[in-house]
């Protein structure tokens, strides 16, 4: 039993360690803006399906490893991370109860509050950027939910993770 527990964590965060590969990826600057929040969308899956063990702390630990890996301010994204975590702790019951339109569309809605938190944080601290295509990285990160679910979903049933 213990061991399946084990293996279950190490899958999570297996995921996690993926989803931060593919956010610290280099691309060219043009490219940034169409990159998906993939922590985020990880973070908001293990939050909606396993809410017991994976919330706040997980959210604050990833923004933490984010903030490193991308160079912002460390905290900024831990912050907004765990609110992540938070929301989608509090209200994964009616969230999971939704078909996977309209959990793409509170996707939207979470990340794309989670990125104007980013940027409220940033630009207290100076920190100036464009806000031009803000809701972009959000928006496409709501359409690749499906798919980031249905994988997410393979792995959660083939490694038995509960």
């Amino acid at each position: 039993m213990s061991s399946k527990k084990a293996q279950g964590i190490w899958i999570i965060q297996l995921t996690f360690l993926v989803a931060l590969y593919l956010q610290a990826l280099p691309m060219p600057k043009f490219l940034l803006l169409l990159r998906p929040e993939w922590i985020s969308l990880v973070l908001i899956y293990w939050s909606l399906n396993l809410p017991q063990r994976v919330g706040v702390g997980y959210g604050f630990f990833w923004g933490l490893l984010l903030d490193l890996v991308e160079g912002t301010l460390l905290g900024h994204n831990a912050v907004v991370m765990s609110l992540l975590a938070f929301l989608c702790n509090n209200f994964y019951q009616r969230i999971r109860m939704y078909s996977l339109f309209k959990q793409s569309a509170l996707v939207f809605l979470l990340i794309g509050i989670s990125q104007l938190l980013f940027q409220w944080l940033q630009s207290i601290s100076g920190a100036i950027s464009s806000v031009g295509f803000l809701l972009l990285p959000a928006f496409l990160s709501a359409v690749l939910w499906s798919w980031v679910y249905i994988l997410l979903q393979g792995v959660k049933r083939r490694f038995a993770v509960s």
